[in-house]
Formats: structure tokens, C-alpha cells, sequence
């Protein structure tokens, strides 16, 4: 099946080491990374980013599509190493996931196992063993920047690989079992909403 959407080009891989997943061995760059919202990864150089059309358009643009495109990059980036190299028309929700897993170790957000005594404890009051990993809410804005940008590219909505129904279900299982390691609530808010004026008693009735 031809696909659609702009591919990667996939000629010129970059330096790579090998990664190892659930799914096999991966290479990628020792130098890619990721920008989230709310853990910050050094994004990897692109050679684009040295023409001059290029080092001024940044600042026309928004912070958001700023950071769409970056993760975009970096994703394309991923794919070109993959072993063996991977095209977006055949990526899955399962590649996304692999991508996810990933970018794990480039997290900031500490995420206590059952077996720390922290568990469930919003502000430990000492430091831990516990792995790092990538906040909820840090995967959850890069799947939607990646989803916008998926079909940006021409790729068709029912064929994204970022809606895929493993990747939503990945991402709520993330976010409940942080939760409960960090004894947050993710829940949002109901804005409550201000009291209604009582209306006037009716006027009493007189003696007709």
C-alpha cells in the first residue's frame, strides 16, 4: 500500500548505539533526544539548523509548533535508526509505544516501586533507589503534538499511529500507576460554580 504521508528519509543514518527493547535491538543516535513539557531533554542538532532561511523562521512561529516540529525531527530520527530502518507508512502503535519506552531514561520524574517505603508519598522526605521515568503528563503533550503533526504531513487520521488504541491505553496505565506511586491525583478539577442568588419569596397575598 503507497503511503500518503511524507516519509523520512532513511539513506543517511546517523552515528548510532544499540538500544535494547521488549521487541529486539534497536540503534539509535547517542545523541537523540526529546523535549517534553514537563522533563526537559536536550533536543539533537539537525544539519537544517545552520541554513540561514532556517535560523530565523523559529522565531515566526509559535512556541508550540516550535516544539510539534523538534519532536517531529527527533521521532524521524528515531525511525532512521531503527534496525533495520523503519518507514513511517509501516510505523505502529506498537513502535510508538517502543518509542515511549525509550525516552523513558531521559526522565525526570521519580516513580516509586511498591517496595519503597516512599510509595504513595507526595514529597518524600528523603531520597530513594527509585528509577527516574517521564512524567504522564510529559508523554501524554508529546503524543498530541506527534498525532497534529502525523497528519500535518498528510498522513490519514484513521491510519494515525500516535490514536492508536494500544497508545491510549498505554498512556492512562501510565498515569494511574504514577499516581499511585506519587500519591498524586491526576484527576482534573470541577470549577465550582459561584452560588446562585436565591430568588425573592413571593409577595404575600392580601385580602381581596
Amino acid at each position: 500500500m503507497a503511503a500518503s504521508v511524507q516519509e523520512f528519509d532513511t539513506s543517511n543514518p546517523a552515528t548510532s548505539s544499540t538500544l535494547t527493547t521488549a521487541t529486539g535491538a534497536i540503534n539509535h543516535p547517542t545523541n537523540l533526544s526529546i523535549t517534553t513539557t514537563t522533563n526537559m531533554i536536550p533536543m539533537a542538532s539537525s544539519s537544517s539548523s545552520s541554513s540561514p532561511s532556517s535560523s530565523t523562521s523559529p522565531s515566526t512561529l509559535s512556541r508550540y509548533e516550535n516544539q510539534k516540529r523538534r519532536d517531529w525531527n527527533t521521532f524521524g530520527q528515531y525511525l532512521r535508526n531503527h534496525r533495520p530502518p523503519l518507514s513511517l507508512s509501516r510505523c505502529s502503535g506498537a513502535h510508538v509505544l517502543e518509542f515511549l519506552r525509550y525516552l523513558d531514561q531521559f526522565g525526570k520524574t521519580k516513580v516509586h516501586t511498591q517496595l519503597c517505603p516512599f510509595f504513595g508519598h507526595p514529597n518524600p522526605p528523603a531520597p530513594c533507589p527509585c528509577p527516574l521515568r517521564q512524567a504522564w503528563g510529559s508523554l501524554d503533550a508529546l503524543i498530541g503534538r506527534l498525532r497534529a503533526a502525523f497528519e500535518e504531513h498528510g498522513g490519514k487520521p484513521e491510519a494515525n499511529p500516535f490514536g492508536a488504541r494500544a497508545v491510549r491505553l498505554y498512556l492512562r496505565e501510565v498515569r494511574d500507576s504514577q499516581a499511585k506511586a506519587r500519591g498524586i491525583s491526576y484527576e482534573k478539577k470541577k470549577r465550582k460554580r459561584p452560588p446562585q442568588p436565591h430568588p425573592p419569596p413571593p409577595p404575600p397575598h392580601g385580602n381581596q
